[in-house]
């Protein structure tokens, strides 16, 4: 049984090699968040080169770096964090940001207007900067100006009145960072490895190893004295690489682990049976919180016979999403049935998808599948269909980094096998995934979200797979965009209708129609393939700390590793 063997408080402390509380702060003082991954390289803090946000998500962006705006996935809104405000005029070309006054760098240093446009400027004129938030921002904004200490102005190259929430807002998981001048300035941004970082946040850095990060507060942080916000209540977080789910749970048994990684139903059932005090997004089953980004199947068109739209189209109709829900997710998601998050606000989109015919099917029809390979003139001997002597094959590379990427590869590759395609699973490190695999085209097909994005609206996913993104394999895609290098007629068709909704104002009328039209064009060419919507199970322990994101105290949602992370630190409460 997973909990036969619970780590004592001891044993869990070893694991942080025994200086994670070497400056005495209590455990009741100290909330200690889940790491689903290992530091490779503990003191270098330059998160624009690393393209992945490995760079800040032991702590970085939750903890010391704050953003200029949060969205609220509650009520839709842009809360303001560093920044008080925004406005664009008519044609959204032009963005004027107000920041808020007071705001210091933990050093004491002003933050202003000079370090948001050092920020930006920087990131704009160096393309050796390929974090996937510079790369969008270097793509979006033509110049940025100081009109005063506290307000700046940034001119788009061209309409986009998604800019703020995009590239400032935490849309999905982190946003643009500013950097203090004082310090980034004079260096190369390429080779700077930033190994005493600073931010504007609540703690600063203490220290890090491979399998842990340890941030103190600051009580002369900003925004106490400003009165925007009390000090969080937490005098210590430590970010800690707990190993994988048996780990986590046994550390959220024993009460060394506050904040969890995904973890399965059944594990988080026996959890809570040998600690009533963790808890989840709901109370009761599936307990789990919807994720903006849907799960699909990536296909790099430029491979044979993946090259072949009818190829992709096939593997479609053989995969049954039902299967991956009820085995690989435990039941706890649903089977997706357009690429778009199912979110209240997306509703008029999916619905106009769906009217014009393109839902997908929850079961397979292998039969179509197999009719669609034979049209392409493979013929089926033995357990693997063949064509020239050549057994069809694929290989489909995997995220290794977590149990629910690889268990949905593992049922995937059974149903294609099956159907006679000898397909296998690649399972490769988290960074080789996200800087290797994925970006540079590495691949025959893989497991990931890269149409994450829309939340409240239709372009932020289409847009992603537009011909003006494609680059030779070889070359990164630039954000990940298209990193199926899908061209042909159909992609040219699908990118005229998406450049047009690019530049229409959120809520126009016209927008669903447009849709539905884009959409069929993606069918025909099926670069990517939709799976199941996702949604984690966040285990959090309440024997420490109290306030905790759920359904019933939903000030944003739970998923920690994100930039918005501030909300939920200054939400905690002591539980005593």
């Amino acid at each position: 049984m997973i909990l036969k063997h619970l780590i004592t408080g001891t044993a869990a402390l070893a694991l942080m090699a025994g200086t994670a509380f070497a400056q005495d702060v209590a455990r009741e003082d100290t909330v200690i968040f889940d790491l689903d991954r290992t530091i490779t390289d503990p003191t270098n803090f330059n998160w624009l080169t690393d393209g992945t946000g490995v760079r800040r998500m032991h702590g970085g962006h939750q903890v010391m770096w704050e953003p200029m705006f949060i969205l609220n996935y509650g009520t839709g809104d842009l809360d303001p964090w560093l920044a008080t405000g925004f406005e664009a005029n008519d044609d959204s070309t032009e963005f004027t940001v107000t920041l808020r006054d007071g705001v210091e760098w933990s050093d004491g240093e002003a933050f202003n207007a000079d370090d948001v446009i050092f920020s930006v400027e920087m990131a704009l004129a160096n393309e050796e900067i390929t974090a996937r938030e510079a790369a969008t921002l270097r793509s979006q904004v033509g110049s940025i100006e100081k009109v005063d200490d506290l307000t700046v102005k940034m001119t788009l190259n061209a309409p986009n009145p998604r800019f703020m929430v995009e590239n400032f807002g935490i849309r999905i998981f982190g946003s643009f960072l500013i950097m203090p001048e004082h310090v980034w300035a004079g260096e190369d941004p390429a080779t700077f490895t930033f190994p005493e970082p600073i931010g504007t946040g609540p703690y600063t850095f203490t220290s890090a190893a491979t399998n842990r990060a340890i941030w103190d507060r600051n009580d002369d942080w900003w925004g106490a004295k400003t009165g925007f916000q009390d000090l969080p209540a937490p005098q210590r977080v430590i970010f800690l690489e707990t190993g994988g789910e048996e780990s986590r749970a046994q550390l959220l048994a024993n009460n060394d682990l506050d904040a969890s990684q995904n973890i399965s139903v059944g594990t988080f059932e026996a959890v809570r049976a040998q600690n009533p005090s963790v808890i989840a997004w709901y109370d009761d089953y599936p307990y789990t919180a919807a994720d903006p980004c849907a799960r699909q199947l990536e296909i790099n068109t430029t491979v044979a016979p993946w090259d072949d739209a009818r190829m992709r189209r096939a593997v479609a109709h053989i995969i049954d999403r039902t299967q991956i829900v009820n085995v690989a997710a435990e039941g706890a998601t649903t089977a997706s049935r357009t690429m778009f998050a199912e979110y209240g606000s997306m509703a008029p989109f999916i619905d106009a998808a769906i009217e014009a015919g393109h839902e997908l099917p929850a079961t397979a029809d292998v039969a179509a599948g197999q009719a669609l390979i034979e049209e392409a003139g493979w013929t089926r001997n033995g357990d693997y269909y063949e064509k020239d002597g050549e057994t069809l094959s694929v290989a489909i590379h995997v995220n290794s980094a977590s149990t629910e990427y690889t268990r949905t590869i593992d049922v995937i590759v059974e149903q294609l096998q099956r159907a006679g395609i000898d397909a296998r699973a690649v399972p490769v490190e988290n960074g080789v995934f996200w800087g290797e695999v994925l970006p540079f085209g590495s691949y025959e097909m893989s497991y990931s979200w890269l149409s994450c994005g829309s939340v409240n609206e239709p372009w932020a996913s289409m847009g992603r797979y537009t011909v003006r993104d494609v680059v030779p394999v070889g070359e990164r895609s630039p954000g990940f965009n298209n990193t199926s290098r899908w061209t042909g007629e159909a992609a040219e068709a699908y990118s005229a209708i998406i450049y047009d909704m690019e530049g229409r104002a959120l809520g126009d009328p016209e927008i669903p129609s447009m849709v539905a039209e884009a959409y069929g064009y993606l069918a025909e060419g099926m670069p990517f393939i939709p799976l199941v919507q996702s949604a984690k199970l966040i285990p959090f322990n309440t024997t420490h700390w109290t306030g905790w994101p759920t359904n019933e105290n939903y000030y944003n949602h739970p998923f920690f590793w994100w930039n918005h992370t501030h909300q939920i630190i200054h939400n905690l409460e002591a539980a005593q």
